[in-house]
Order: C-alpha cells, then structure tokens, then sequence
C-alpha cells in the first residue's frame, strides 16, 4: 500500500512568514529578549531545523552576557524550552484565528490518496502540537484523523539528515520505495532522498530560490480546479509529467520508486 507523506510548514500552510515568524518575536517581546528578527533574517533561519535550534543560534557570548542567562548547559537548555513553548501557543493560537489559509490542493490530493487506499502522513521538525493544528486546518478533522504524525523531537537529528523520514516509513510498516514525500525545502528534499523517497516540492515563500537538484518534481503548488481555481506553474519536470493545470495523485504516483539511492542522495 503506497503512502503519501507531508512536510507541514511551507507545505500544509505558508507558516512561516504570517504564523513562525511573529510567533517568535512576540515570545522574544514576552520574555525581555532584546531582539526581533526581520523577514530577511528569519529567510535564513528557517534553514535552520526545530523551532528550539532556531532560537539556540541567539545563545552567543555576547547575547547571554547581555540578558544575564545562565552559561550552564543544562540551564540554557530549559530556558530554550521555556520560550519554545510559549512560542507553540502563540503560534497554535495564531492558526487557529485562521488567518493562516491552507496551501492550494492540499485537501484534494489528500482526499483523493484516502479514497485510493494511500496510507497518510506528515512528517516535521515542528512541535507535534503546532503540526496537528495546521494539519487539521489544512485537511479539515475528520481527514486530520487519518493521518499518522511524526514530529518535533522524535528523532536525534533533524532535517537534511533522514531521520525523521526513516521513522515515519518504518513507523507505517512501508518501504520507502511505496512513499512519497511532498515538501518545499531543499533541506526538507535532501531528508527524503536520503531516506530513499520520492520527492515533489512546492515552493514555498521563502523557498522558491533553493537548489531542487534531486527532485522528481518542482512545483508552485499542487493547484486546485475551478471555484478555487490556481494552476500549477512547473518549474522542474524531470520525469516530463507535465502535471499541468494541476498535480493529480497519478502524477504523485509516477514518483514511487523515484528517490535517491541511500548514501549518494
């Protein structure tokens, strides 16, 4: 039985900018941290993996001189986590008012993978929290159900290494060559080649420029018919899909079998 795997911010819902971004500075704001991160700065964090290792880059020498944090390890550590989950529910109350719309063909693709027999999933370095919110905006609850969620800190390493893809198949009893993976990162691309899945990307806001090398399809998103009409651009068609106005689960499925060898992805 085949699987269909999400990345969710960038994928599920354009997160980053309108729900990640302020959700951090608020909780800076909250906590007396003296600093904001612009969306130019945050462009180059969202490289970064985990919400708590984004803001594990502030903890310089210079920064933990001028907030009076402690140096100790373990101190830090619990600090880190303290503001990350304060962060999580400003950013779940954030998806939750709605302002944060979902990504287009989202819950087309996932409905037609459900009535198909696809097993589904999604797969993230963000909180499990902060994931099953947008997944249940993004596919709507009944179909948010049927999801299996792997996320946050449920692996060592996280995105580009391939650990959280290698658990989410093995969690699921599949081989990786009957998954596919939807993401948007080049990080989130280079996790699932490395795993040994197929891979489509949809740009998404600050993602649209990375190096796709690898994929077996790049895309502006997945697209939706008329009354919610938005076409799919292509911007890498390697297999020649042409997946055009929209990406169906057919096109998805000409992908299983397609990810890199493991150890040369």
């Amino acid at each position: 039985m085949p699987a269909l795997v999400f990345d969710c911010d960038g994928v599920l819902a354009d997160t980053e900018r309108h729900g990640h971004l302020p959700a951090f500075n608020q909780t800076f704001a909250e906590f007396d941290l003296p600093v904001r991160w612009s969306d130019a700065e945050y462009a180059q964090l969202v490289k970064v993996g985990g919400g708590k290792e984004r803001m594990r880059t502030l903890l310089t020498p210079g920064f933990l001189q001028r907030t009076g944090l402690p140096d100790d390890p373990a101190a830090l550590d619990a600090e880190v986590a303290r503001w990350h989950r304060r962060k999580t529910e400003i950013y779940t109350d954030i998806v939750a008012s709605g302002v944060l719309p979902p990504r287009p063909g989202i819950r087309r693709i996932a409905e037609e993978a459900a009535d198909a027999g696809w097993i589904l999933a999604v797969a993230s370095t963000s909180a499990e929290r902060s994931v099953r919110s947008v997944l249940d905006l993004a596919a709507g609850k009944e179909l948010a159900a049927r999801f299996g969620v792997f996320a946050g800190d449920v692996v060592e390493h996280k995105k580009p290494a391939p650990d959280i893809y290698d658990l989410t198949v093995t969690s699921l009893g599949v081989d990786p060559a009957d998954a596919v993976v939807v993401e948007d990162s080049r990080n989130g691309m280079l996790a699932a080649l490395a795993a040994g899945l197929g891979c489509a990307v949809t740009t998404s806001a600050y993602t649209g420029d990375e190096d796709f090398t690898g994929a077996s399809l790049v895309v502006s998103s997945l697209g939706d018919p008329p009354p919610d009409e938005t076409l799919t651009e292509v911007r890498a068609d390697p297999l020649g899909l042409r997946p055009e106005p929209y990406v169906r689960l057919g096109d998805l499925a000409e992908l299983l079998g397609k990810g890199a060898v493991r150890g040369r992805g």
